[in-house]
């Protein structure tokens, strides 16, 4: 393992006013996406998608640090033979891999669910390094409810998510470590806190147990917020305060950079969030974002698979990409929003 390398490439991936694509949904997630707009899914169609996106310069070139892949798209061509990697690589951006293979119900353990995707992953890092990925992402799905999370579920997914990151850094990629708190319920957001810390806890705990170097990997966390269904909602200040606490208390300096997934938080939310955790003074690791919704549900929209819709596909995700890179740091208004619109 070189871990000064894989310092080089996570540093990279959190550098100051750029952050990560998630474009990395399964096949049955963005069916449903593509039904909301009037689209068929088909593999040319999600090719298609993804390329308008890969292709955006001023995105990709300005505020794109890095995009995670699923395993359909990056062993797939652009319409002109050019492998999608390439389009990544040529902007700039580092391109990423999602390696976990979806959840599954956890035995004894009613309501919860196990991340699984560890068996032949060693073999599976060696073909995507080849292919050209240097980050990988797993994501472990931590649900708040009544009795749970249990610590069952907890130790069990910050266990496999240490496995993965072990078997990355071996490979020579840098894990992305994703324990996401889901905010579906109807809790406030001191208990997504309380949650969350116990969350990140044990998994930095297994990180440390299974030898998983933190100077070569970033963290994917959720933001400390009110569950959807929560009458009173947290403003944007006590989300940004709250988030800064538990992140300040749980992650470790060691870790080069922290970037949010947005968790079903609207794309306004999601920017506003992580503009004001910036305001709140300096950081001890990189902070930014790695989205997928928040970044995409304006060009999914505006390019509804037409090919004459393209340009305004990809300017709806410039503008997207520009607010997010203001915002990790710290320079967002929502005056630009208007502006836009």
């Amino acid at each position: 393992m070189n871990l000064t390398e894989l310092n080089r490439i996570a540093t990279a991936m959190v550098a100051p006013g750029k952050g990560l694509l998630a474009a990395d949904e399964s096949s049955g997630t963005i069916k449903k996406r593509f039904d909301a707009i009037g689209v068929e899914s088909t593999e040319s169609s999600r090719r298609d998608y993804r390329e308008m996106l890969f292709r955006s310069k001023d995105a990709m070139s300005q505020y794109i640090s890095g995009v995670i892949l699923y395993d359909e798209t990056i062993w797939q061509d652009a319409k002109d033979g050019t492998p999608l990697v390439k389009l990544i690589e040529s902007s700039g951006a580092i391109p990423g891999i999602k390696v976990d293979e979806g959840t599954q119900a956890l035995p004894m353990c009613p309501g919860e669910l196990v991340t699984v995707g560890l068996d032949k992953l060693a073999e599976r890092l060696t073909k995507y390094y080849e292919r050209g990925a240097r980050f990988a992402k797993w994501r472990a799905v931590i649900d708040i409810g009544s009795g749970i999370p249990s610590m069952t579920a907890i130790g069990v997914n910050a266990h496999a998510l240490a496995r993965y990151a072990a078997l990355c850094q071996a490979a020579q990629i840098v894990p992305i470590v994703e324990p996401e708190v889901l905010m579906d319920g109807d809790h406030d957001i001191d208990r997504c806190y309380e949650v969350t810390q116990r969350v990140l806890n044990k998994t930095f705990q297994e990180l440390r147990v299974q030898r998983v170097a933190l100077e070569g990997m970033v963290l994917k966390p959720n933001m400390a917020i009110s569950g959807k269904k929560c009458a009173k909602q947290a403003s944007v200040e006590e989300v940004a305060e709250k988030t800064l606490r538990l992140l300040k208390a749980c992650v470790p300096a060691a870790v080069p950079g922290i970037a949010f997934l947005s968790g079903g938080q609207s794309d306004e939310e999601a920017t506003a969030h992580l503009n004001a955790m910036h305001k709140l003074g300096p950081l001890p690791w990189g902070l930014t974002f790695s989205y997928g919704r928040a970044l995409q549900a304006a060009p999914q929209k505006a390019w509804s698979g037409k090919a004459e819709n393209v340009t305004a596909g990809q300017n709806a995700f410039s503008h997207r990409a520009r607010m997010n890179g203001l915002a990790s740091k710290g320079e967002w208004q929502s005056s630009l929003e208007k502006k836009a619109a």
